[in-house]
């Protein structure tokens, strides 16, 4: 049984991955935790605004305490960011399908970093 104590609205979600395009799941994850309340910041290297929100290149640009990172991004660059996550000693990590990988997990359980995966956040926050 996972733990869902992640979903939070006192909460800053950072979302690496956030999207323009609103196809993509980092775009609908995004306008999701907004449209529901929750505080959110996208982290993107290259878009400027979502939905009218800064976007942050990456999270250490974030001046606030980021409490939950939500990945909606390619394994390989799930893995390069969770660099980040450990030195910023950020303690909580949602992996969005598609964004896990066998070393992403194993980095979290290395680094003591709680990692919820194989979950939606948008199904979840509901229950």
């Amino acid at each position: 049984m996972l733990s869902f104590s992640m979903i939070n609205k006192k909460f800053l979600y950072a979302v690496v991955g956030a999207s323009t395009n609103e196809e993509k799941y980092g775009y609908k994850v995004f306008k999701d935790l907004l449209d529901t309340g929750y505080k959110v910041v996208p982290i993107h290297p290259t878009e400027k605004e979502i939905l009218g929100k800064k976007v942050y290149t990456n999270l250490s640009d974030v001046k606030e305490k980021i409490d939950v990172v939500i990945f909606v991004t390619q394994p390989k660059v799930t893995e390069k960011v969770l660099e980040e996550v450990k030195i910023l000693e950020i303690k909580n990590v949602w992996l969005q399908p598609g964004a896990q990988s066998d070393e992403a997990i194993e980095f979290c359980k290395k680094n003591n970093i709680e990692c919820i995966h194989d979950a939606c956040i948008m199904i979840q926050r509901t229950k």
